[in-house]
C-alpha cells in the first residue's frame, strides 16, 4: 500500500489536511462549530498547529470565523459551483491535451523519462484503487481518488502553472464531488479509463474532448440536482 504523504507533512499541514477531509466527507457538516481545543483533542495534536490550520482553511473557504462567535464549517459552495466547473473544464481540457502531447513525445523519444514513468505509474495505481472502490461499492473513497486522478493528469501534462491552478480549486471540487458521489460517482469514475487511454495513445484532440465532456457531464448532473435540492 502506498504511504500517505501526509504522514511526513508538518503538523500544521497534516491537521489542515485532516480537517479539510472531514469537512469534505461530511464528518464535520456545514454549520458545525469548531474550536481549537476540540480539534486538538480529536486529532491528537497541540492547539498551535490547529489554530494555523483553521486560518489556512478559512482562506480556502472551508471555515468561517466571526469575532466573539468562533469558527464554523462553511456552507458547501453551491452558489459558486457553476463558476468552479467552468474554470475546471477549461483547465482540465488543457491538462489532458498537454498530457497526451507529452505522452506522444515521451514514446517518440524511445526512452521515456523516469519522472514521467513514475507519474504514470502513480496514476495507474489510482485508477486501480478507484475500480476496486466501485466494485466494493465504497463510494466514500471516490472523492479523494477522483481528486488524485485529475491532479495526476495535470502532473503528466508537465505544466507547473496549470497544475498549481488546479490545486487551488481542487479542495472545493472534491467537496462538490462528495455531495454528488452517490448519484454519478460510479459512472464518472469509469470515464477516467477512456481519458487515460486517449492520453496514452498521444491523441491530444480526443483526450481534450473526453476530459471536457467528463467535466461537463459532472457539471450538468450536479447543477440539475442542486437547483431543486439546495444544500
Amino acid at each position: 500500500m502506498q504511504q500517505d504523504a501526509s504522514e511526513d507533512a508538518p503538523p500544521k499541514q497534516r491537521v489542515q489536511d485532516e480537517i479539510r477531509k472531514d469537512i469534505i466527507l461530511g464528518a464535520l457538516p456545514p454549520g458545525t462549530r469548531v474550536t481549537e481545543t476540540a480539534l486538538a483533542s480529536k486529532y491528537g495534536i497541540s492547539r498551535v498547529p490547529v489554530r494555523e490550520a483553521l486560518r489556512a482553511l478559512e482562506a480556502e473557504g472551508f471555515v468561517e470565523s466571526k469575532p466573539y462567535a468562533g469558527s464554523t464549517v462553511s456552507k458547501i459552495p453551491v452558489d459558486d459551483a457553476d463558476d468552479l466547473f467552468f474554470v475546471r473544464e477549461a483547465l482540465e481540457s488543457a491538462t489532458a491535451r498537454r498530457a497526451a502531447r507529452r505522452a506522444a513525445a515521451q514514446f517518440d523519444s524511445g526512452a521515456p523519462s523516469v519522472e514521467w514513468w513514475q507519474a504514470r505509474k502513480v496514476l495507474a495505481g489510482v485508477l486501480d484503487e478507484g475500480d476496486a472502490a466501485v466494485a466494493q461499492n465504497r463510494l466514500d473513497l471516490l472523492p479523494e481518488l477522483n481528486m488524485r486522478f485529475h491532479l495526476g493528469v495535470a502532473e503528466l501534462s508537465g505544466s507547473s502553472s496549470l497544475t498549481a491552478l488546479l490545486r487551488q480549486i481542487s479542495g472545493k471540487i472534491e467537496w462538490l464531488y462528495a455531495t454528488d458521489v452517490n448519484t454519478r460517482g460510479k459512472e464518472s469514475w469509469t470515464e477516467h479509463r477512456s481519458i487515460m487511454a486517449a492520453i496514452d495513445a498521444g491523441n491530444a484532440a480526443e483526450a481534450e474532448k473526453l476530459m471536457a465532456g467528463h467535466v461537463h457531464q459532472s457539471r450538468q448532473g450536479y447543477l440539475s440536482r442542486f437547483a431543486s435540492d439546495p444544500v
